[in-house]
């Protein structure tokens, strides 16, 4: 799976930007055939309090850090507060989605092959999807480490797709193109 993926990104997209539906089906094909629940795989509310006592002061953090640096650095992007909150509202939703993908199904399926390695094989996976973008690569194998150990003990995958967007959306804001590459990947970063 992580094979269609980087072909997507790499070759697929441009010539066929909705190929991703195919791998999507495949991914929900293979969580059907597995008998894998919603709820199961992350999409609930119970351990919601617990997941969010964890990571809420993680993130303030963190995202205090970046527009402290942003504003430091005056790299902050001008944005209206409309797109703004559009902006993090499609990022926690894009958040949302890159969390039941790393987790949901990738972390699912390491951690039954290689248990104790699987957050560490996971963050990996999702730094290498994020190639070339050193950045990006940097951040998601730190970021898919944390949010695989999270994920484990709390399996709330709405916590880790809040936290995923608050933070992606930071990212966005206050560290300048020269250094995020405008957070592309594939092709796209050598534009």
């Amino acid at each position: 799976m992580l094979a269609l993926i980087l072909c997507y990104i790499w070759w697929w997209r441009p010539a066929h930007p909705l190929s991703w539906i195919f791998i999507l089906g495949l991914v929900l094909a293979s969580q059907v055939f597995r008998r894998e629940t919603p709820v199961r795989l992350g999409f609930r509310l119970t351990n919601m309090k617990n997941a969010l006592a964890v990571c809420a002061p993680v993130v303030l953090l963190l995202g205090l850090g970046l527009v402290v640096g942003g504003i430091m650095g005056g790299t902050i992007r001008r944005v209206t507060p409309e797109s703004g909150l559009l902006s993090l509202a499609l990022y926690c939703l894009w958040g949302l989605f890159q969390q039941y993908l790393l987790n949901g199904y990738f972390l699912n399926r390491f951690a039954e092959m290689r248990p104790a390695a699987a957050p560490l094989i996971a963050a990996l996976s999702f730094s290498v999807i994020h190639a070339p973008n050193w950045f990006l690569m940097i951040v998601t194998l730190l970021g898919g480490f944390a949010s695989a150990q999270i994920y484990l003990r709390f399996r709330n995958l709405y916590v880790l797709g809040l936290a995923h967007g608050i933070l992606g959306f930071l990212l966005y804001l206050c560290v300048p193109d020269g250094i995020s590459h405008h957070l592309y990947v594939g092709p796209k970063w050598f534009l």
